[in-house]
C-alpha cells in the first residue's frame, strides 16, 4: 500500500535551486536509499518531507494514515548531541512529545513503550546510564530507540553511520534491515556508503537537485550512473 507520494517538488533557498521537478512514490515496507554528491538537494528533501521545509511548488500527499508527525527522525549526529546531559531513558523518552501535546508528565503507556523499544535494541541495561557516556555506536541505538517511540510505521536516517567503525556500522546496518524485515517498518535512509549502505536497499533514488535515477536496486546496479558515484566516493 501507498505511503506517501511526491510530486514535482521544487525547493528553493532565495534565488537558489535546491530540489527541481522531483517525484516518487513510497508504498509500506519499501527500504529507500538516498544518494548524491553533497549539495545535491538530500537533506533539503528530508526537511520537506518533514515539513519543516516549504516547497516552492509540487506536493506530497500521504496515506495509508500516515502523517508527517508519524515519521521516526534520526538526523545526522552533531558534537553537542553526542554530549547531551540526560539519561538513555530520558531520551528515549522524548521521542513521546508529538503525542503528549500539552501532558507535562509521561504516561505510563509512554514508559511501556520507551522499554519496549530499549528492548527492541538491546539496549534496556543503558536505560539509567548518561547518553554522553556512551559509545557512538550505543548512541545510535538509543536515538533510533527514541525514533521508533515516534513512529513504528516509517523511520528516517541521515547519515546514521557517520564517524561509526566498520564493525559499528555493520551492526547497525544489521539492525536497521532487521526492523525493515521483521517489524515491516518503511525505511528512507540517506547515504554516503553506496557499498554496504545500499546492500539492504529495496529502492534507490539518485538526486543532483533532480532526480537521477528512482528505481529498484538491481536496477540501479546496472546503470553507468552507480559505478562512477561508487568510484568518485571511493576516490573522494
Amino acid at each position: 500500500m501507498k505511503i506517501l507520494s511526491a510530486s514535482k517538488l521544487n525547493v528553493q533557498y532565495d534565488q537558489t535551486t535546491a530540489l527541481k521537478d522531483v517525484s516518487f512514490d513510497l508504498y509500506e515496507g519499501d527500504y529507500l536509499c538516498i544518494v548524491g554528491d553533497n549539495g545535491s538537494g538530500k537533506s533539503t528533501l528530508v526537511k520537506t518531507l518533514l515539513g519543516l521545509v516549504k516547497p516552492k511548488s509540487g506536493n506530497i500527499d500521504f496515506h495509508s494514515r500516515i502523517t508527517q508527525e508519524e515519521i521516526g527522525y534520526l538526523p545526522q549526529t552533531t558534537h553537542i548531541q553526542r554530549d547531551f546531559p540526560a539519561s538513555v531513558m530520558e531520551v528515549v523518552l522524548s521521542g513521546c512529545l508529538n503525542r503528549r501535546k500539552w501532558n507535562p508528565f509521561y504516561s505510563r503507556a509512554e514508559k511501556a513503550r520507551a522499554l519496549k523499544n530499549l528492548r527492541r535494541l538491546d539496549i534496556e541495561d543503558l536505560k539509567h546510564k548518561s547518553f554522553r557516556a556512551l559509545s557512538g555506536g550505543q548512541q545510535q541505538r538509543v536515538l533510533i530507540a527514541r525514533a521508533l517511540c515516534a513512529s513504528e510505521k516509517v523511520l528516517l536516517l541521515d547519515e546514521p553511520v557517520t564517524g561509526l567503525d566498520p564493525q559499528t556500522t555493520a551492526s547497525l546496518y544489521e539492525l536497521i534491515e532487521k526492523l525493515n524485515q521483521e517489524l515491516g517498518m518503511t525505511i528512507i535512509m540517506i547515504t554516503h556508503d553506496v557499498g554496504s549502505g545500499l546492500k539492504s536497499a529495496s529502492k534507490v533514488l539518485h538526486l543532483r537537485k533532480e532526480v537521477l535515477f528512482f528505481g529498484s536496486l538491481e536496477d540501479y546496479q546496472q546503470e553507468e550512473l552507480a559505478k562512477c558515484h561508487r568510484g568518485g566516493l571511493r576516490h573522494a
